[in-house]
């Protein structure tokens, strides 16, 4: 059953008129576009609640922009954004909701999915959720000895990793004494770091598995489990392990107490679901009013993102602008850039959110496509990246747009390195527009002492051709609030892409392959079977014995 639109967009009217008009406009600068529009920043800043983003240093016009929300009228993503909130099955190949947003929902009105309001649901396992972290907490909830919990360890991979490891190193100032750690490698050195130095009588195991099925989680899961029970009876393990799952019976199996279990939904996918119970290790780090802060200005974004006109629209005109870069100036890549430390994971967190997402071949009508898709999505933290991979993006021979996020405030008020934090911001998306000349390069030579043969053997090495995108998103502070709308915003951008691009972002089958074939490899390393592999594969298998 088709539930979203279903165009492709090469054969959309705004996509001939863009073709045409990036021929015209492809080699004018961001600096003429200024030159040619006085009236530019009119429509390339959008203010909302506390943020504030520029996307005036762009290699786009006005007609171009308005080309661009012509396509995204053309694609129907009016209605595909309406029928993700209303619960329509949009994740057609699995037949599941995409509702990740009714976690967070401000509105609050009824959302049924065959005939229950989820909300309501949501609710009961919320309070559930608040409750129980408030317990271990204020030490109320105590380890099989009658110690207080004073280390937790989230036991995932992927979505249950990534989203809780990132938000927790992001909201790092809001933390409370519980020290968390995160396991995720099925990799045994990764494991033994994790542990060595935990006390099991003070430690709580958050495993998180929607089928308790995952092969890297359950050889973690079960690793611990014997660790522990070198050091502990085996009825502690009601005291030391909690579940995010839906398999009941395999944590049963595991020795989890029912009441230790934390339900998920088959409508939240894991890459999107930081905001539901997977989020345990959140609000143990941060508390439930941090973690319900995180929520609100999610829900905030959500509204914001359904609600506000196209050409105001932050999601929207980010993936617009994705889409102009990756489709028609063959751009490959897009750099992430946050101008805070605390956010160093975001990049990582994003690479699988929109990587996994739109990293599709084959149209929502089942036919492979012919044009690109997806964005590969890298980055660190600034001024870190300055002096790591700036280089490539400002001489390079690449085109690399890039979102650079940050904020006006420092959270423990240190105001002159805040300045320099934010001279960096600014001034690089300002070099990366305007270049430098070899007229300016040749005035800056002038007073040096080099002879001229010097002077002009060195001047091309200098020149910055410049004309480089960027978007800034600038926010007042980083709070659980600001860090919800923030994420987001991220997520409605990759939404919106998958629309325009007509495929399906919230399946992952891709995945499933790899998982699949390591199954196999693994029997064969162990011993247990042999199985027919290609010659390259036999000579790994054969190396390795």
């Amino acid at each position: 059953m088709q539930t979203l639109p279903n165009k492709n967009p090469t054969q959309l009217k705004a996509w001939d008129a863009l073709i045409k008009h990036f021929k015209k406009t492809s080699q004018i600068s961001i600096e003429e576009h200024f030159k040619n529009d006085s009236n530019r920043l009119d429509y390339s800043v959008i203010r909302w609640d506390d943020f504030y983003v520029d996307f005036s240093k762009n290699r786009i016009d006005k007609k171009g922009f308005d080309l661009l929300l012509q396509l995204a009228e053309e694609s129907g993503l009016k209605s595909a954004i309406d029928s993700q909130f209303s619960g329509v099955k949009i994740n057609v190949t699995e037949n599941r909701a995409v509702l990740h947003t009714a976690l967070r929902s401000i509105k609050k009105e009824p959302i049924l999915i065959e005939g229950e309001n989820v909300l309501s649901v949501l609710d009961e396992t919320q309070k559930k959720m608040y409750s129980f972290c408030n317990d271990v907490i204020s030490g109320t909830w105590k380890g099989h000895t009658g110690k207080t919990i004073t280390h937790v360890v989230n036991i995932g991979i992927g979505g249950s990793d990534l989203g809780p490891a990132m938000v927790v190193e992001s909201l790092k100032y809001y933390k409370n004494h519980l020290d968390l750690r995160f396991l995720s490698n099925v990799e045994g050195d990764h494991h033994q770091e994790i542990i060595k130095d935990l006390d099991p009588e003070t430690t709580l195991f958050v495993i998180v598995s929607k089928t308790f099925t995952t092969q890297e989680t359950l050889s973690n899961a079960n690793s611990i489990r014997a660790w522990f029970l070198n050091r502990a009876p085996e009825s502690a393990i009601a005291n030391h392990f909690v579940a995010v799952s839906t398999n009941t019976q395999k944590t049963a199996a595991f020795g989890i107490s029912p009441e230790n279990i934390f339900p998920m939904n088959d409508w939240v996918g894991g890459r999107f679901s930081l905001w539901s119970t997977v989020g345990l290790s959140i609000c143990l780090a941060v508390g439930p009013k941090h973690f319900e802060g995180l929520l609100e200005g999610a829900g905030k974004m959500d509204r914001h993102f359904q609600e506000t006109p196209f050409e105001k629209n932050i999601p929207i005109v980010l993936a617009l602008l994705s889409i102009w870069y990756n489709n028609f100036y063959g751009a490959e890549s897009e750099a992430i850039i946050p101008y805070t430390q605390y956010l160093r994971n975001l990049p990582a967190y994003l690479q699988q959110g929109i990587m996994e997402s739109n990293g599709k071949s084959v149209g929502r009508d089942g036919i492979p496509v012919n044009y690109q898709t997806g964005t590969i999505i890298w980055g660190a933290s600034g001024t870190n990246a300055q002096h790591a991979f700036f280089q490539l993006i400002h001489q390079g021979t690449k085109l690399i747009p890039a979102d650079f996020i940050g904020y006006k405030k420092s959270l423990y008020g240190n105001k002159d390195h805040q300045n320099k934090l934010l001279a960096n911001f600014i001034a690089q998306t300002e070099a990366l527009m305007n270049g430098k000349s070899l007229t300016q390069v040749n005035e800056e030579l002038r007073t040096s002492e080099m002879s001229p043969d010097q002077k002009e053997k060195i001047a091309p090495f200098k020149v910055f051709k410049g004309n480089k995108p960027t978007n800034s998103i600038l926010i007042d502070s980083l709070t659980p609030t600001s860090l919800g709308a923030l994420i987001s915003m991220y997520e409605h951008k990759i939404y919106v892409q998958g629309i325009l691009w007509n495929i399906y972002s919230y399946d992952q089958w891709g995945v499933e392959l790899g998982k699949q074939l390591a199954s196999a490899v693994l029997e064969d390393i162990e011993g247990m079977s042999s199985h027919k592999h290609d010659a390259s594969t036999i000579a790994l298998l054969k190396a390795i014995s």
